[in-house]
């Protein structure tokens, strides 16, 4: 006998949780038939001596939903080991739609994510109007690896309440309509419902998007009818109102009777506690109810450097900076007239919302340095120079032609204080926002990132933990048992990692968009192979070619 693919001599972490051990592989088709001692040949045979072999990754927080119309090798997250993404989160999805919504559905999507509009409008095909015909839209370009959706409430809001979706509270009739949209939804294919109540995420004329402001009646009547249809619920909170908001979510979990999800930035406590999530969460499992965290497991935040134009300083000439092109950038840096302007509005102490001490080079080398110190920031290298922040900003700008980044941290800080919050057992990695904010931020390597720093680096998590909270764990809250796992029968979803070398690299901002608009990306070290569904989409840190991943609809759905 041949089978189709051995992977030979690697060691197998299996997704469980176990203790890995040395072994081989086999591959038939797009089901795994052999683990541990393999004898047979195999058509294709990887040699995995001194790498582990471990499920496919899978990433429960993307913006694929634009993206997937455009770049079925679904970068970065491709370069990073994940094999099934989830789209559709945040509330904000481009289905369902009536035909004269799309500019209104586009324009929220640039607002809320930073996908550019005109990218959107002639870049998807738009050929559908319910859920489950825009599942068969995106299945239709063959995607490198598995993806999945969720619907959002602005779209289904949007769809039966029209303007009045923004602003008014939503009457019983209208409960009743949306809701039994969404569970249609999720009858057709939508792994769930997601929605957003951060006032902050808005429109182009800056209302907040729909659904921001729903009350609970509306969000529980939705998570019944989600519920009976065997969906997930997603949530992005108010923060600013979390004991409110942690107890909707209780009701929605105890009346839907279904797992949720929501995104959980570290959040300290103010009573001892690990995070002010916990005694709220605590309460919640004592109870049974099955709620889950996402966290990013490193400061998330913004690139600041002539290519994207951010900067963490405010003024006339720093707004002209940053709107001009990277080449009229640099040349207002290298003029000294024009440098010494921007030196000027630098040192009136106007920053971004995002302050120097919160910004820090990341280096120059391959790998980018996002684990520097206090001592390390903007504003601390200033200090000890005896310069301004403005005056090290421009320097290293100059220094590297424009292509240097400062990492501006916005969230999960102090990776210090994260450390205890990411063993927790509710809380997973995650939260990179693949396929949104594509020109301001680049947080999609966090896979790569958990292995090197907090497995190889740091510690914190053996191997086969990490690979447990990046693949069976959450394979487990969408509900695809044949994969995340190691096991005859499962789904072919495997990478083989070089343990000792994977990382992220550093971003690169390209223009690959319709109408070449520009979008951060970031590649990775250490992927000896990835394989979607049996095939092998990755080899040695690069794309082969193939597009064998599928779109995976809710196994409950009617679809």
């Amino acid at each position: 006998m041949t089978h189709d693919v051995v992977i030979k001599n690697g060691l197998i972490v299996d997704g469980t949780g176990a203790s890995g051990y040395e072994g081989d592989l086999a591959i038939d088709g797009d089901t795994i038939t052999a683990v541990g001692e393999v004898k047979e040949a195999g058509k294709q045979t990887i040699d995995a001596e001194g790498n582990a072999i471990t499920p496919g990754f899978v990433d429960l927080h993307t913006h694929f939903d634009a993206q997937a119309g455009w770049d079925p090798l679904l970068t970065p997250v491709s370069w990073h080991g994940v094999t099934t993404a989830l789209f559709g989160n945040c509330g904000v999805t481009f289905a369902p739609c009536k035909p004269a919504d799309r500019d209104f559905l586009a324009g929220m999507m640039e607002t809320v994510e930073d996908i550019p509009k005109n990218a959107i409008l002639t870049g998807l095909p738009w050929d559908w109007e319910s859920y489950g015909e825009y599942l068969n839209s995106i299945e239709r370009l063959d995607p490198a690896i598995n993806i999945t959706g969720m619907v959002g409430h602005c779209a289904s809001r949007f769809y039966v309440m029209g303007e009045r979706s923004i602003t008014d509270d939503a009457t019983e009739d209208e409960i009743k309509q949306i809701a039994a949209l969404i569970g249609k939804s999720v009858k057709e294919g939508a792994i769930g419902f997601s929605t957003n109540r951060l006032p902050g995420h808005t429109l182009p004329d800056g209302r907040s998007i729909p659904g921001t402001f729903a009350q609970p009646e509306e969000l529980i009547a939705i998570s019944k009818a989600v519920g009976a249809e065997g969906g997930i619920l997603q949530s992005v909170l108010n923060y600013s109102q979390l004991e409110r908001e942690l107890n909707i979510l209780k009701e929605q979990v105890r009346t839907s009777g279904t797992k949720i999800l929501f995104s959980a930035p570290f959040n300290p406590s103010k009573n001892g506690d690990v995070s002010a999530y916990d005694q709220a969460i605590d309460s919640m499992h004592d109870e049974g109810l099955d709620i889950n965290g996402l966290t990013l497991p490193r400061s998330g935040g913004f690139l600041s450097g002539v290519r994207t134009g951010l900067a963490p300083f405010r003024g006339e000439n720093w707004q002209k900076f940053r709107i001009s092109s990277f080449e009229d950038r640099l040349a207002q840096l290298r003029d000294p007239d024009q440098r010494q302007k921007l030196i000027d509005e630098g040192n009136r102490g106007e920053e971004s919302f995002v302050p120097t001490a919160n910004c820090f080079w990341m280096g120059d080398d391959d790998q980018p340095a996002y684990v520097k110190e206090a001592t390390e920031s903007l504003s601390a290298i200033a200090k000890a120079a005896g310069k301004l922040p403005v005056e090290i900003w421009i320097d290293k700008a100059l220094e590297s032609n424009g292509e240097t980044f400062f990492h501006m941290r916005f969230f999960n800080t102090d990776l210090e204080a994260l450390q205890p919050f990411l063993k927790k057992d509710w809380v997973l990695p995650g939260i990179g926002d693949a396929g949104a904010h594509v020109s301001q931020i680049m947080d999609s390597g966090w896979t790569s990132f958990m292995l090197c720093h907090w497995v190889r680096n740091n510690s914190l998590f053996s191997v086969e933990e990490a690979v447990k909270k990046l693949t069976s764990d959450q394979a487990r809250i969408i509900g695809f048992d044949d994969r995340g796992t190691l096991a005859v029968g499962k789904r072919a979803d495997v990478n083989v990692v070089d343990m000792d070398e994977v990382r992220e690299r550093q971003p690169q901002l390209v223009y690959d968009f319709p109408d070449s608009a520009p979008r951060l990306i970031q590649k990775a070290k250490g992927y000896k192979a990835t394989l979607v569904n049996g095939e092998v989409m990755l080899l040695d840190d690069e794309h082969t070619g193939v597009r064998a991943g599928r779109v995976l609809r809710n196994p409950n759905s009617a679809a």
